[in-house]
C-alpha cells in the first residue's frame, strides 16, 4: 500500500447504535447510511469495518462504565454488536475492540499500513473522535466526513467535529461532495 491510497474506515456501524430500541441509538444513524454505502462503493477493496465489544471482564473504570450501562454486557457475538445488514461487509476486514478507540495495530494491518484514512461512522465524540486522534498521532492523514458521522445530538457531532478540525493538517474534515476521488 502507498501513502496515496487511502482507506474508508467504517466506525461502528451496529445494531447497538443504530437500533432504535437500543439505550444507545443514535440519531442520524439511518441518514448516514446511504452515504456510507456510497462510500464503501467507492473504495471498493480498501474498506475497514469497526466493532466496539463489552469486554468478557471489565476492568478499571469500565467497571463503573458498564453497571450504567448493564445492557451492553453482551458476548461478541450477540445480535446488537453486528454491523447493520443495510452495509455490506462481506469480504472486508472488520476490526473488533473493546475500547472506544480503533486504532492500533488491527486497523493499521486491515489498512495494509496506509497513511491515509476516510472516516465515516458513530458516534463522533466517541469512537469517531478517540479513533481520528489516535490515527492522526501514530502519523496518519485523516479525514472525516461530515455528512457520514452522526452523534448523540447534532451539537455533539458538530462540537466533535470542531475539535476534530483543530489538529489540522493531521486532521481534515469535510462534505461527501467535497472529498477527493
Amino acid at each position: 500500500m502507498t501513502d496515496g491510497e487511502a482507506w474508508l474506515v467504517v466506525v461502528d456501524m451496529q445494531h447497538i447504535f443504530g437500533d432504535a430500541d437500543s439505550e444507545w441509538t443514535t440519531p442520524g444513524f439511518d441518514e448516514i447510511v446511504p452515504r456510507i454505502r456510497a462510500l464503501a462503493e467507492q473504495f471498493g477493496d480498501r474498506v475497514v469495518f469497526t466493532r466496539f465489544l463489552a469486554p468478557e471482564r471489565p476492568q478499571g473504570a469500565w467497571v463503573d462504565y458498564y453497571r450504567q450501562w448493564p445492557f451492553a454486557l453482551q458476548p461478541p457475538d450477540a445480535p446488537a454488536y453486528e454491523i447493520v445488514d443495510a452495509l455490506d461487509v462481506r469480504d472486508r476486514p472488520v476490526v473488533s475492540r473493546t475500547t472506544f478507540n480503533k486504532w492500533g495495530d488491527e486497523l493499521d494491518e486491515a489498512t495494509q499500513g496506509s497513511r491515509k484514512l476516510v472516516v465515516t461512522g458513530v458516534s463522533t465524540e466517541c469512537c469517531v473522535l478517540t479513533t481520528v486522534l489516535a490515527a492522526a498521532d501514530a502519523g496518519v492523514q485523516v479525514t472525516v466526513v461530515r455528512d457520514a458521522v452522526a452523534g448523540p445530538t447534532p451539537e455533539l457531532r458538530d462540537a466533535s467535529l470542531a475539535v476534530m478540525e483543530t489538529y489540522a493538517p493531521l486532521v481534515q474534515v469535510v462534505s461527501t461532495g467535497d472529498l477527493p476521488t
